[in-house]
């Protein structure tokens, strides 16, 4: 019955009573049919009438202990399956709202490479067409990866290239682009398309207020057991937007505080020479590799 019907606490008298009433008929049932067995032996049937209570108060406490260790039992049985049900719940939401950062990191550099294709479509169309053309490739390797939560460095950097290739079709000689690669870092894990808002951050905030040429830097290397990337570029320190607290940062440390946990896993610092360093930190473990 208990496996069907699960009472309330507050209702948990009504099952004390429920036993009872359940003992009183055993002990009714023993007695008397005893006493129908052994009917010709007075002295056992005496024994009887002496051991009714000790029989019932026993017989009280081992229907009592029953009911509540099945009670119990149900119970964790259900608040197993209904934490199984939240984390379940949890984990869909965590996945939807990570698919939700992803999608806003994209539109904005869509809306600026289309209207840097339109300006140079006027004063050279022949790099327009390339930079149409890298920027299908890019977004065709976007919808391709829509779903990979994970990619290795190699992979990122072969995404991050074709990036870095429109942004060059850009500003054409302005942007220089340094990247150092340690080789022990290209199968390693990290969230896919979380570099290029990083990168693109770099880029604006190095080439928008000045006229003359800059070098980006990325470093991707190995610490303990963790993949740090490094991206420097060059600012104005009286430009307050420099500060890097714009859309994407903050959403890349949404992202990571989703995924691990950690809201320190991406740093920004300033330097004296002017440059401005973002640096992220992805966590390395066996069974981030084996998602991938």
């Amino acid at each position: 019955m208990l496996g069907y019907y699960q009472p309330k606490n507050e209702r948990m008298l009504f099952l004390l009573l429920l036993t009872a009433i359940l003992t009183a008929i055993i002990v009714f049932l023993a007695k008397y049919g005893l006493n129908y067995l052994f009917v010709n032996q007075k002295e056992y049937q005496l024994f009887l009438d002496f051991s009714l209570p000790y029989r019932a108060i026993i017989a009280f406490l081992c229907l009592t202990w029953c009911a509540l260790a099945n009670i119990l039992w149900y119970r964790l049985e259900e608040q197993s399956e209904t934490q199984g049900r939240l984390l379940a719940a949890q984990n869909l939401a965590k996945e939807a709202e990570l698919n939700k950062l992803r999608h806003q990191l994209q539109p904005h550099f869509l809306f600026n490479s289309l209207n840097s294709v339109y300006a140079l479509t006027i004063v050279n169309p022949t790099e327009a067409g390339t930079m149409i053309t890298k920027l299908a490739a890019f977004l065709r390797g976007t919808l391709k990866r829509d779903d990979e939560v994970w990619v290795n460095v190699a992979e990122e950097m072969e995404y991050i290239q074709l990036y870095l290739d429109i942004e060059k079709v850009r500003f054409s000689h302005r942007l220089t682009i340094d990247v150092q690669i340690e080789e022990n870092t290209l199968g390693l894990c990290l969230p896919g398309t979380l570099l290029q808002p990083i990168v693109e951050n770099a880029i604006k905030f190095g080439l928008y207020n000045t006229s003359a040429a800059i070098t980006i830097t990325i470093k991707v290397k190995l610490e303990n057991n963790a993949l740090v990337i490094c991206v420097a570029n060059p600012y104005d320190p009286e430009m307050t937007a420099s500060k890097g607290t714009g859309f994407g940062l903050s959403a890349i440390r949404r992202r990571l505080y989703l995924l691990f946990a950690d809201s320190n896993l991406l740093q920004t610092e300033t330097q004296n020479n002017n440059l401005y360093i973002t640096t992220l930190k992805i966590p390395q473990k066996d069974d981030k590799n084996d998602t991938n």
